[in-house]
């Protein structure tokens, strides 16, 4: 039982049978992987074969620098260039991706038991923890993101107070920015509202003062700050 979670590579380095070994089982892992996590994230299908492959990547790599310190310190920073050649991704999709690293370490180093068991666990882990209502709080599910565009021109400083005052139990803005090329200011809010049958009353009082402009509403979380 010992021997299967020792490392298949010999000490005399990565031979053609434990490479093949170790890419076949990493790139079964990686689909399974991506199978499994598909249920609940919700990305495009390229983001799931990236997945798929990402831990055979990784393990790749991890085999043909292990012990070489120039090459790994090269490889380490051709990762870390990757974070500024990406766009932002939700909390679902970093942390799928950094369970497919994870995973493409242990492959590499050869240890295929480790690597796939840990792959295919994560995932079920996750996907499991989803389902259940232990972080689900009613107070913050109550909480909403509420953006509203306005004109340049316009002076926003309290000028959606009375509806606040009539609708929510309590609003806090939380950011300013412009958009249109500087032409529009985008304003967020985080906002509680008293009764949330009346949402669409909501809107339609602050589209009269926002001159008809963009107005969205969504669940106050950090994913919907980004969007």
């Amino acid at each position: 039982m010992e021997n299967f979670f020792e490392s298949v590579f010999p000490s005399t380095g990565v031979t053609p049978a434990t490479y093949f070994m170790m890419a076949g089982i990493a790139l079964l892992g990686g689909i399974l992987f991506s199978f499994i996590m598909s249920f609940k994230v919700r990305a495009h299908k390229r983001f799931f074969l990236v997945n798929a492959i990402l831990p055979v990547t990784i393990g790749t790599v991890i085999c043909f620098v292990n012990g070489n310190i120039g090459a790994g310190i090269a490889v380490g920073g051709a990762f870390a260039l990757v974070r500024f050649r990406s766009a932002q991704g939700t909390a679902d999709e970093i942390a799928a991706i950094l369970i497919t690293m994870a995973s493409g370490i242990a492959f590499g180093m050869g240890y295929l038991a480790y690597g796939a068991i840990g792959l295919i666990a994560l995932a079920l882990i996750y996907v499991g923890l989803t389902y259940l209502p232990i972080f689900n709080h009613a107070a913050l599910e109550s909480e909403k993101l509420l953006k509203v565009t306005v004109p340049e021109s316009l002076d926003y400083s309290g000028i959606f107070d009375d509806t606040f005052a009539h609708f929510t139990k309590n609003a806090e803005l939380v950011e300013t920015k412009t958009v249109n090329m500087g032409s529009m200011f985008r304003l967020s809010y985080k906002v509680k509202l008293k009764n949330p049958k009346e949402e669409k009353e909501f809107i339609d009082e602050i589209r009269i003062k926002n001159a008809n402009l963009e107005i969205s509403l969504l669940p106050y979380t950090e994913d919907a700050k980004n969007l």
